[in-house]
């Protein structure tokens, strides 16, 4: 099947092969084609930056939390067995864990600090991201008992059950796997602190921080004697098969589970952080999309002179019989030529630059500032399609004018004084 061009694009296709007169709008028209590739390429790997920095952030905490919790309006939930079979029957839950939550103060001889504590069922199936952060120890230590000597001389030994703490907290109390340290809570019916021991059995390393500075956890059961909390636990920690229909998974949670039931989902417990993540995308794209309206002017300028050096050429092709919008079309044609040479350019630059700094990292970053060591990159097809579109509008509205201008010129005006 035989196919043929519009001729106004041909048109348009034959004014961007400069003659020798005509250098200057050739040098203007390339670098407006490449003003539109550094703006769309810049745009491309920040967006990708920030996605990258926002799931990166996103994974840290989901880590160590819940996708979706459920407390009770009543205070402790009891009996949980029920409710966590309820819970482990709606579609799209993957798993559903008893969890005990509460603060302590921990201590050795010399040092303390004060942490948040989770107490948890002792199996790696059911903390897999636990599991996946620990650099010394297991989640199943947790379940067992551990023989400490007394003291120097005494010979004798005490069993004490495990803790698993953060890297940074155990750093701060200077203890390792192996040592004891002592936990009180005031937590209960008693208002005396109570003071139990337990064995460091493991450290972990989220990389935030805050939480390893600030967590510990606990086996379910020795949270529950600690707190004096009975067969009871403070909620159900839920992991969701799709983290984006959380929201969706906790209101048919809280459907079954019925009234008397607080059921949140992770973005509802984090909205103002991912609010404020989401914002700052929308301002870097707004920001970085001026670098492609300044680009988009030199393509306004390039269109102009050459409606200008043309104006014999437009006089004789309306002369010809050429319609006031075919024109136009040529000219609209032309700038949007640029502007997808440039766009393309761009995306390919774009698309390379992400692949490099996702392949060989070579941007380093402070851990302790921004909690990963190089620049994380994640690549969306869907940002790109939307770059691309945002800079064809841009190009599309700065052919506008002149093609408004050439398709008004009068050949009379013109061809009488050649």
């Amino acid at each position: 099947m035989r196919t043929t061009m519009r001729y106004e694009l041909f048109i348009g296709l034959r004014y961007l092969r400069a003659k020798r007169r005509e250098a200057f709008i050739s040098l203007i028209t390339l670098i407006s084609t490449l003003g539109i590739a550094i703006g769309v390429m810049t745009l491309d790997i920040t967006l990708a930056v920030m996605t990258g920095f926002e799931e990166d952030l996103r994974d840290r905490i989901l880590g160590f939390n819940a996708h979706v919790s459920i407390w009770s309006y009543l205070g402790p939930l009891e009996p949980y067995d029920e409710v966590t079979a309820k819970v482990r029957a709606v579609p799209g839950v993957a798993s559903a864990e008893p969890f005990v939550y509460g603060q302590l103060m921990l201590s050795t001889p010399a040092h303390f600090a004060g942490v948040l504590v989770r107490g948890v069922q002792p199996t790696a199936a059911a903390n897999p991201d636990l599991a996946g952060r620990l650099r010394t120890g297991s989640v199943e230590q947790l379940d067992r008992q551990f023989a400490v000597p007394l003291g120097e001389g005494r010979g004798a030994t005490v069993q004490l059950p495990g803790i698993i703490i953060g890297a940074e907290l155990a750093r701060r109390l200077k203890v390792q796997v192996g040592d004891a340290v002592s936990v009180a809570s005031a937590a209960g019916a008693s208002t005396v602190p109570r003071i139990r021991s337990f064995v460091v059995v493991g450290e972990f390393e989220s990389g935030m921080p805050d939480y390893d500075a600030g967590l510990a956890y606990l086996s379910l059961a020795d949270a529950q004697r600690l707190y004096e909390m009975g067969e009871s636990v403070t909620g159900v920690e839920v992991k969701v098969s799709d983290l984006y229909r959380a929201d969706a998974i906790a209101r048919d949670i809280g459907a079954a589970l019925g009234s008397g039931y607080r059921v949140r989902d992770w973005k509802e417990a984090n909205a103002n952080l991912f609010s404020a993540l989401a914002l700052q995308k929308s301002v870097y794209f707004i920001v970085l999309l001026l670098i492609i309206l300044v680009a988009a002017f030199t393509v306004l300028a390039t269109l102009i002179m050459v409606v200008m050096e043309k104006r014999k050429d437009i006089a004789i092709l309306k002369s010809m019989g050429m319609t006031r919008a075919a024109i136009a079309r040529v000219f609209i044609f032309k700038g949007l030529i640029i502007g997808a040479l440039g766009t393309l350019l761009g995306n390919l630059g774009g698309y390379a630059g992400c692949w490099l700094l996702e392949r060989y990292q070579f941007i380093e970053l402070p851990k302790d500032v921004f909690f990963v060591s190089t620049v994380p990159v994640t690549i969306y097809p869907e940002y790109f399609a939307a770059v691309t579109a945002a800079a064809l509008a841009i190009c599309l509205l700065a052919t506008l004018y002149p093609a408004r201008q050439a398709a008004r010129l009068a050949p009379v005006d013109i061809l009488r004084y050649e």
